[in-house]
Parts: C-alpha cells; structure tokens; sequence
C-alpha cells in the first residue's frame, strides 16, 4: 500500500498501524506530508473497526444553550462576541433558558450544551443558581462551560479552579466540552487568541476536572495559522493528558471559519484537508475511544463521508448553534436525515447519552 515512497516511512507507519503500536510525532507529520486519501480511510478504518467492532454510529439528541454572548476576549476568529456594554449583547433570561430545554425535552431530548463568553458580571453563584434550577425541572444532563470559562470563573469569583469546579459539580454540572482548547500550541495561541489562557491552563484545568470524576470531551480548531507540526503537537499533548488521566470522552476536530472574524483573509480549510486531519487524529489519539463528525461546519455529506476516515459518531443534532456558525455556515440536520446518512454509509445508527451509553440501536435493517 505505501510503494513509491523510497524512504518507506509510509510502509512503517502502516505496520505500527496494523500491529497496534503507538505513532509518533514524526509519523503524524509524515501522514499529513505523504499519506493519500486511500491510505489514511484505510488505516482509520481499521482502528474504528478495533475499538468499535459492532459498526455502531452514536448520536446524542442534544441542544446548544449559549447563555450569554458578552465576551471581553477579543478571539480573531470569533464572531459572536460582543465586548462588555457593546450594543447586541446579551444575558439570557432563566425563563428563556427554560423554554429552550423544554423544546429539546419535548423532542426526547437529554443533553444540553451550555456554553457562552467571559462576562465579567457572572459569577460563581450565577452558575450554581442556574444549574440547581436546570436539574429541578429538567431531567438533562448537563454538558457545560468550557475550561476557559471555569477558569474565568474561578479568577472573578475569588475561587482556586479545584473548588469553582467542586461547586459547580454539586450544583449539577455533569461534563465539561472541550471548547477553548483551539489548538493547544502557544505560538498559535497568541496569534488567534492573545488574551486567553494559555495551553498549560486548559491542560491544568481538564487535568484538575477529571481527577475530580468530572469528564469532557476535546477539540481542536485547525486551518487557521497554524503549521502541519503544530497541529501534531496538539494531538500529543491531547494524548499525553489522556494517558495520565483518562477522562477524555471524545475528540471533536473542527475547521476554521474565517467569515466575519478578524482572520478574514484565511482560506476555508477544504473537505480533504477535513478529512485527512480527522483520520490522522484517529491513528494519533490511540488511548480516546471516540471521535466525533463536525457535520456543522462540513455539512451533511462530508460528515458521512468522514465515518470511513475513523469517525464513529455523528455528535449532537445540535437544535441550536451560535458560535461556531455565527456567520452562517450552518448545516443543521434532522434526525431521520442523520440516520439515513449512517445507514447509506453502510453503518447502524445508535442513539447515546453523553455517557456514550447505548439508549436505542435503530431497527431498520443496515445497509449491506
């Protein structure tokens, strides 16, 4: 499979593949620099299929709550901020928040994804009220606040990040997304997003929240400005916190969108650059057992194309989106369309909590 490559990186990387070692990081960057289409589906096909012999393709039926869109950070490639006091920003009320879980639960729905900016107005006891009144009416689990949130939140509430996410656990904060993360190299970091935390925070408060049994998920926003290298830095240090604690429940990598940020002049990442950066992450993060489509700014079809590049699920049906696709690349997807995309794909689609549990596996015959 890796003839024409005299070196015979390719043919060593595939046999570490087939014998389930580990890859280095000379091996990532080999994969992006010399690996083609055929050769990454291939590979990231086989381990999917190791870590998940059954074809399953897991979904959650969830709702994206951006409670507030204050933000004093100033990212370059984020367009749904607006700075304290500016015209359009925005708080939202307990009875809209209410509402909008009512439609999810209305629907069958059991996860909320609550997340939104820094405001400097909310504090820790803001949060704790809210998640407490969440988890009296509502039967969701709560998937919630990012780590530069929490970390925010413990500087302005005179907290240590160790007690702010104690509180917020007893109030009822269940996991944690892994937004913020962007791309966990600090020479990016001040590029995009000079005034957030650092790569070591993000790492210190995940690290922190999983010793604590509290687990998330992680990301990785690429196609911004960042090196073929450093993208495989990223997916180093993801594995190196996962080997020390365990709690990383998936990998979720998502493309830059450059429209109507301050990065304008930075060319959308293409379909195959999607799908090479998503198989390599699932050769890479050997010790992560899921890794999630980012249909929301692919679209549907990539997105399905993707679950033969290592993918095994589809995410949230994502009621809601504000941040990632504030400026319109929005491909919001039904659920019978997600099935019909699993089931096309030759896969059987299977709806999960944020657990990754198996609620429903569907009864429609699989594709043969």
């Amino acid at each position: 499979m890796a003839e024409g490559f005299p070196d015979g990186r390719l043919a060593d990387i595939e046999e570490k593949v087939l014998r389930g070692e580990r890859l280095s990081f000379a091996d990532g960057v080999g994969l992006f620099r010399e690996a083609n289409p055929l050769q990454l589906s291939s590979w990231a096909n086989l381990v999917r299929r190791r870590l998940h012999p059954d074809d399953l393709v897991t979904y959650v039926i969830g709702r994206n709550i951006n409670y507030t869109n204050v933000c004093w950070v100033q990212c370059r490639f984020c367009s749904f901020y607006r700075l304290p006091g500016a015209e359009g920003g925005y708080v939202l009320s307990r009875e809209a928040i209410f509402g909008k879980i009512q439609e999810l639960v209305d629907l069958g729905g059991i996860e909320i994804l609550i997340q939104g900016g820094l405001n400097p107005a909310l504090k820790i006891d803001y949060f704790e009220e809210l998640f407490r009144a969440i988890k009296a009416h509502f039967p969701v689990h709560i998937h919630g606040l990012s780590p530069v949130e929490i970390i925010y939140l413990a500087k302005i509430s005179h907290l240590d990040e160790q007690e702010c996410l104690m509180r917020l656990h007893a109030a009822g904060l269940d996991s944690i997304p892994g937004a913020g993360a962007e791309m966990l190299v600090e020479e990016v970091r001040e590029q995009i997003a000079p005034y957030k935390n650092s790569a070591a925070a993000w790492l210190d408060l995940m690290r922190t929240a999983h010793r604590l049994g509290i687990p998330s998920t992680v990301t990785m926003m690429y196609g911004s400005v960042e090196t073929i290298e450093q993208r495989v830095e990223h997916l180093l240090a993801v594995r190196d916190l996962q080997d020390e604690t365990g709690g990383f429940r998936a990998f979720i990598p998502w493309s830059f969108q450059p429209e109507g940020t301050h990065l304008p002049n930075v060319k959308r990442a293409s379909g195959f650059d999607y799908l090479r950066t998503v198989a390599i992450s699932r050769l890479m993060l050997d010790n992560i057992p899921n890794i999630q489509a980012s249909w929301l700014t692919q679209g549907p079809k990539i997105g399905q194309i993707a679950l033969q590049y290592g993918v095994n699920d589809m995410g949230s049906t994502v009621i809601e989106e504000n941040v990632v696709t504030a400026e319109g690349a929005v491909f919001m997807v039904p659920l019978a369309e997600i099935e019909r995309l699993i089931k096309d794909a030759g896969l059987c689609p299977a709806r999960r909590n944020t657990r990754y549990e198996i609620l429903t596996v569907s009864t429609l015959a699989r594709s043969a």
